[in-house]
């Protein structure tokens, strides 16, 4: 049974991050995450560097045809990008964020408690929210762990 933590805040400073911004629907999301993190890894393995953090996803829409997504890593510094993979930033900011164990495709709920937390608490959401992975296919599905995060802002 999926499980999400207590929804919290943060203060998240500036991230440097390489990212693959790019469209698909929801049927092709694994395939190009798995694609974009693969191509990504071996950019960094050529420039010597690695990641700082988990692998994340920003969802910048939700329409389940046509999603406009951004696959990246976080790193310790700034990097320069080559071809399709991009030089990014996480921004600087407050982040309402919780955990949740179980597969990708039950986390909707998540976000809905999200917004009913960030609008009970007095913010209203402030650019994508990202999805950290903290595991992957080595586990099973009720056993991936995702950090959902969205930036927030007082009303």
């Amino acid at each position: 049974m999926p499980r999400i933590s207590s929804i919290d805040t943060l203060q998240q400073n500036e991230q440097p991050t390489l990212v693959i911004r790019s469209r698909t629907n929801i049927q092709g999301l694994p395939q190009l995450i798995g694609a974009s993190m693969c191509k990504m890894a071996a950019y960094l393995e050529e420039l010597g560097e690695m990641v700082s953090d988990m692998p994340f996803v920003a969802y910048h829409t939700f329409d389940m045809k046509d999603m406009d997504v951004e696959i990246g890593f976080p790193l310790a510094k700034p990097l320069p990008g080559k071809d399709d993979i991009q030089a990014g930033t996480i921004p600087a900011g407050i982040y309402a964020f919780c955990m949740y164990l179980g597969p990708y495709n039950q986390i909707g709920p998540v976000y809905e408690e999200m917004m009913n937390w960030i609008g009970e608490h007095g913010y209203v959401p402030a650019g994508p929210p990202y999805e950290c992975y903290y595991n992957g296919p080595e586990v099973t599905e009720d056993q991936l762990l995702t950090k959902v995060s969205m930036g927030i802002v007082k009303k």
